[in-house]
């Protein structure tokens, strides 16, 4: 597909508004309370009629120390002895989670995240994955897609080899930005030569996809210095690239009060560091997949965009679709048919609920034909670009222009600014619009309008 990306700075001002990200639909706020059994008889009845295999995601909270910018579930502890116990209840929750499974179901899919994975020694991680093999069947073969986020300050070449003879063999690294004065401002001191060392190291090792993280908008970013880092991670050449926006929510994330606002990129600056980073990334080959994300043309997520089988999970943009997903791990959320389900987000309640033999999940959402139905179409926007509404109205039974009248009003303006194209039986993004999905999405995100204040802080910016 080739890149046309029109960069309007006036129009992507306009619409930098608050919403979701789209990992799911609905998002993770119209989550409710969710009991055991009500999990449980979720996971009977699914499987019951199905025998696919799984994706599996492990959460693993433990920092050594905090990157003032973090926004995720963490603990930051250098006491070791608090992931050990960690580990004995991840294990006894594998076992109460499988056991709802039937005998060891296959899984293809597998992604350790974070906090940071690599806070795990050797020695666990090797007890992890024995434990997972024995609950559930790994694919040995190449049709494995076992992944998992690194930090290079806590791995080195020898750690790379250790996890390639585990299984993995795809590899998400931290960066974020390799200029001294934002990783000071940001506490994250990570040198070029050990992101260098562990990229070197996965490529000998046998890794078929390495990934890189960075964030536009911190403190003391300026075009000159990302500038310097772009040069450096195009010249690492990773497989993808991961470049969020960062999200200034000190109310509700304390750790992001060490950061002063007035360090922060203007909001002009902002759009100018997205500018040049698209700029740079594309003059370099890389596809625009969406979003924040960015692949050579021959990575599984450029055919994936091209063969119109592009996916949106919570790991972001996907190849794989269609399948359950088993979360295990504080606050890790999974997908089990047509419902999501959330585990606790404090340690010590997921700990205390898995000691008592029951399955720690908190909370979580059993979509009905509404949600299903507006969820894929989110989808086709945000994965496609492109949705084909006969297909949706023979389908689901609908007349489309009267269903979503208020929604097709809503992209009314979107469609004057050229960010779409509305017609009887297609809605197409345009190249002006591929930048904005989130807000074309979000019009038909019916729980975002019924709220009183659909743009309330919960959710980040746009841009």
């Amino acid at each position: 597909m080739a890149e046309a990306l029109q960069f309007d700075a006036a129009l992507l001002d306009k619409y930098d508004t608050r919403g979701p990200r789209y990992t799911s639909y609905p998002a993770a706020p119209q989550f409710r309370p969710m009991a055991e059994e009500e999990y449980r008889l979720l996971v009977r009845a699914q499987r019951e009629h199905t025998s696919d295999p799984l994706s599996v995601y492990v959460h693993v909270p433990f920092c050594r120390t905090v990157c003032y910018y973090c926004g995720c579930n963490k603990v930051v502890t250098a006491n070791y002895r608090r992931a050990e116990d960690y580990l004995e209840v991840l294990v006894q929750e594998l076992a109460l989670q499988s056991s709802l499974f039937g005998l060891r179901p296959q899984v293809d899919q597998l992604h350790f995240g974070g906090g940071t994975p690599t806070y795990l020694k050797d020695a666990e991680l090797s007890r992890l994955m024995r434990a997972l093999d024995t609950a559930l069947a790994l694919e040995p073969g190449e049709a494995r897609e076992f992944s998992i986020e690194i930090d290079p300050r806590t791995t080195d070449a020898a750690r790379i080899h250790h996890l390639a003879g585990l299984g993995f063999n795809r590899l998400s690294i931290g960066v974020q930005d390799f200029d001294p004065a934002v990783q000071q401002a940001t506490n994250r001191i990570q040198s070029i030569d050990q992101t260098t060392e562990v990229i070197d190291a996965a490529r000998q090792a046998g890794f078929r996809s390495i990934n890189l993280d960075l964030i536009y908008g911190l403190p003391l970013q300026t075009r000159e210095r990302f500038a310097q880092t772009l040069e450096t991670v195009i010249g690492l050449r990773p497989d993808r690239l991961a470049v969020y926006s960062y999200a200034h929510l000190p109310d509700r994330f304390k750790v992001q009060r060490q950061i002063r606002a007035e360090d922060l990129p203007s909001a002009a600056e902002k759009l100018a560091l997205l500018a040049m980073t698209i700029e740079r990334l594309t003059e370099a080959g890389y596809v625009y997949i969406g979003m924040d994300h960015f692949a050579l043309p021959d990575d599984e997520l450029a055919v994936a965009l091209r063969e119109g089988t592009l996916q949106r999970n919570f790991q972001g943009y996907a190849t794989g679709a269609g399948r359950d997903l088993l979360a295990l791990g504080v606050s890790a959320i999974g997908r089990i048919g047509p419902a999501f389900a959330q585990n606790h987000r404090d340690v010590g309640h997921w700990a205390a609920e898995v000691s008592l033999g029951r399955i720690p999940v908190a909370q979580g959402l059993v979509l009905d034909d509404e949600d299903l139905l507006r969820g894929e179409i989110i989808q086709a926007l945000m994965c496609g670009r492109r949705l084909d509404v006969r297909d949706i109205e023979q389908r689901y039974a609908i007349e489309f222009a009267r269903h979503f009248a208020p929604e097709l009003e809503r992209l009314l303006p979107l469609a004057d600014d050229g960010l779409v194209a509305v017609a009887s039986d297609t809605i197409e993004v345009s190249d002006r619009g591929r930048l904005l999905l989130r807000p074309i999405a979000m019009a038909f995100d019916a729980y975002l309008h019924a709220a009183r204040s659909p743009t309330e802080p919960r959710y980040s910016r746009v841009i």
